[in-house]
């Protein structure tokens, strides 16, 4: 029986007449993303029809799904809300803070005795607010909620980018910041600009070599990592209901890549499948009743030019297996064009390590699907030239593939097993012979989502290449990124060419999922006696303290610490890897706070100049000395700035050393989101160039931030070190209900004073 089965069913008890008046306002047929989406409306039925990229709707989300280098932050606010307990059904899992580095057993030892007091803190307060725990060892977030709570139909947010891994069971499951999550614990509604729509049409079926991972890496080199910026991409076709539900999970999982707010397929037979076998027959009898609202209405995906804002269209019988990167997850080749462009960019040829699994393809079918190529290593007389290892997505994958023997078959070819958790896919893997100070560059391929620079081991000289589970391995075993497994032969110890038999594999496990613990802990139905301390002295956690609201008046004198240039993603702002320890400490970890920024005046990381004393230093210790002296300043970027992680840390680290604005080209949707939610002034240039006019030196007055209001920008005096000016024009999203956050110091600084 399904977790939370009630809410389930009230969610479908109402959804057919929330949609059949959301047709009737609209008077047109629906996407399945509208149907959820107006079906979800915090008002209940809709009143009106919303313009989509432009008005800002409250929303009531089902559940909330928390991991656990988020939810820290996420809960340490959360009790700072008043609230005895959750408002909706929610979940923390603890997944980020094991490292890969030896094998499951004993990385998962090493994690509970260094990270004890944190998985400790929020097991206390899960059990205090009514929150389902997820152990260590239990699995990967996305994994475990496919596997457990995702529903056809339903909407769920997530303090995690990769939230988006539950469109595969046809939800809208939406990555936000952990002050988004707050607002419904706490019983708020959600706000989100009404989302345009991207509709992506498949045709043919998928066979061979070819996955459902290349779907989506053939889709990220067409919409590039901010094509999908604002927009739900909705997939559906003869080869969206041909894939497995676990596949279409894929491709949701890595829409997060191209800045979608969300990917989604329409119920269908998998999904029926795919929940049944997870023990969850309640669930798909239950959207049986009501699955013709649970996918679009026939005439959208018939005509889909007049209902989406933007078309794609992919024939999957024609879709050759892709690699993506290095460093970046849009850059896509067909395989058959590697060997050219390897050449002609100089990528070392030898592949160090290929790496299977994490969030994104850790599935029965994927494991399965790669065991039957490591199976012919030993049938064909090969050996593997690359390291190799797995990392399982669930317990019950994991000992599910065991059972099968498929964890046998990797053994017998020198494979490692790594934790169900995430690993080197979030750069929490202490790699074997990988020198982070090494200057030679080096290739690694992995079946994981992101591949920005040190993203998996630290090293800037590591060229990550995204691929599918089959072709990694395939590569593994030939040790060559030029290697095509469709047309290129191998060489066994006998000296005979051969060359590998297609991937095959299984949906769904022919004797079904098994498991002995899954690693789920129930909270104690009343939690009111549960105490929760947090050490003065701790390293790991540390109570919050409210922000301070805005005095009202314009902003002067504000000096530039930083001016980025080119890509700054999260992970620049905030990097994961071994800062993971101190996602609980505000303070500690604003330590690491646009370490990873380059500096556009010098192209160096970490090293800004600090106009109070005229010297150089690390962009933290330059930041403290302003925020010391009282003085603001201004964090200026360019295009996406933001992109990747849900993570909060990258809003509230410069917040919280005192940085007051964030001036880019363009945002990453939740990182913005973020910045409004922590108090801070988000702005964009209103002309482009203009980045191009603020000097090292420059001091920057808001002259009218004292007339903050909804679509009016911002004027800035930009004073040179000559004594010069510019003016420049800015450009902001905030609503009246943001302002009243940046007015109050933070959107949680509101919600206290409102449940006050």
């Amino acid at each position: 029986m399904a977790f939370d089965i009630d809410m389930i069913k009230e969610v479908y008890a109402s959804m057919a007449e929330r949609v059949d008046k959301a047709r009737e306002l609209t008077g047109k047929p629906l996407t399945l993303s509208e149907k959820i989406l107006y079906s979800h409306l915090w008002n209940g039925n809709p009143t009106k029809s919303f313009t989509r990229g432009k008005d800002y709707v409250d929303f009531a989300p089902d559940r909330i799904a928390c991991q656990d280098a988020t939810a820290q932050m996420a809960l340490l606010q959360f009790m700072h809300a008043g609230k005895p307990k959750v408002a909706v059904p929610t979940t923390v899992h603890c997944d980020h803070l094991i490292q890969a580095k030896v094998g499951a057993s004993a990385d998962l030892k090493r994690a509970n005795e260094t990270s004890n007091e944190v998985f400790d803190f929020l097991e206390s307060v899960s059990n205090k607010y009514g929150i389902g725990f997820w152990k260590p060892g239990a699995g990967i977030i996305h994994q475990v909620v496919l596997e457990n709570y995702a529903f056809p139909g339903g909407m769920m947010i997530g303090t995690d980018s990769h939230t988006v891994n539950a469109g595969g069971l046809g939800m809208v499951a939406i990555g936000v910041g952990g002050a988004d999550a707050v607002d419904v614990m706490a019983g708020m509604p959600w706000e989100l600009k009404f989302p345009k729509l991207i509709g992506v049409k498949l045709t043919g079926k998928l066979s061979g070599w070819t996955a459902p991972k290349d779907v989506v890496l053939k889709v990220a080199g067409i919409l590039t990592v901010k094509g999908g910026t604002g927009a739900i991409v909705e997939y559906f076709g003869e080869g969206a209901t041909s894939m497995s539900c676990t596949g279409k999970g894929t491709i949701c999982n890595m829409g997060a890549e191209v800045g979608a707010t969300t990917s989604t397929f329409g119920y269908d037979e998998s999904m029926d499948r795919y929940l049944r076998a997870t023990d969850r027959a309640d669930v798909a009898d239950a959207a049986n009743e009501v699955k013709e609202y649970l996918t679009a209405d026939a005439e959208v995906y018939a005509n889909p030019e007049q209902y989406f804002d933007e078309v794609i269209e992919i024939n999957l019988s024609e879709l050759e297996p892709h690699l993506n990167g290095p460093f970046t997850p849009d850059l896509a080749t067909p395989i058959s064009k590697m060997k050219e462009a390897a050449k002609k960019n100089d990528w070392p040829l030898k592949v160090e390590y290929g790496l299977i699994g994490s969030c994104t393809n850790s599935s029965y079918e994927d494991i399965s699907r790669a065991a039957s190529l490591a199976k012919q290593v030993s049938d064909k007389k090969l050996k593997t030239k690359s390291n190799f290892t797995i990392t399982p997505g669930s317990e019950q994958v994991r000992y599910t593939i065991e059972r099968d023997g498929f964890i046998d078959t990797f053994d017998k070819i020198g494979a490692t097993v790594f934790a169900n958790a995430c690993g080197p896919c979030i750069g929490m893997w202490d790699r074997y012979g990988g020198n982070k100070d090494d200057q030679d560059k080096n290739t690694i391929v992995h079946s994981f989502n992101r591949n920005f620079a040190k993203r998996a081991d630290g090293n800037p000289n590591t060229m990550a290449f995204v691929g599918s589970p089959e072709l990694v391995t395939a590569i593994a075993i030939s040790g060559r990124l030029d290697f095509n497994p469709l047309t290129d032969k191998l060489i066994n110890e006998d000296g005979e060419e051969v060359m590998l038999d297609e991937p095959r594999g299984y949906e769904l496990p022919p004797e079904g999922f098994a498991v002995e613990d899954a690693g789920y802990v129930a909270p104690a139905k009343d939690g009111s006696g549960v105490q929760i301390a947090v050490a003065d002295t701790s390293e790991r956690l540390q109570l919050l303290s409210p922000f301070a609201p805005w005095d009202g008046k314009n902003i002067t004198g504000a000096k530039l610490l930083i001016k980025a240039f080119g890509k700054c993603t999260t992970d620049h702002i905030s990097m994961a890897g071994p800062w993971l320890r101190f996602r609980g400490h505000l303070d500690n970890i604003a330590n690491n706070t646009l370490i990873g920024g380059v500096n556009a005046y010098n192209q160096k990381t970490n090293f800004v100049k600090n106009q109070l004393t005229g010297e150089y230093g690390g962009v933290p210790d330059v930041q403290r000395e302003y925020k010391a002296a009282g003085v603001s300043t201004v964090v200026v970027g360019d295009h996406n700035y933001g992109e990747g992680s849900s993570r909060e840390h990258a809003a509230m680290q410069p917040r919280h050393l005192g940085v007051k604005v964030v001036l880019v080209k363009s945002f990453a949707r939740i990182h913005e989101t973020n910045l409004k939610k922590q108090g801070m002034l988000a702005l964009t240039f209103a002309n482009e160039a203009d980045y191009d006019k603020i000097q090292e030196d420059d001091t920057f007055n808001f002259v009218d931030l004292e007339n903050f209001a909804p679509d009016t920008p911002i004027t800035i005096e930009l004073v040179h070190a000559d004594g010069s000016k510019d003016t420049i024009i800015t450009n902001h999203t905030y609503n009246e209900g943001q302002i009243a956050w940046y007015k109050a110091g933070s959107a949680l600084n509101l919600i206290k004073a409102q449940n006050a």
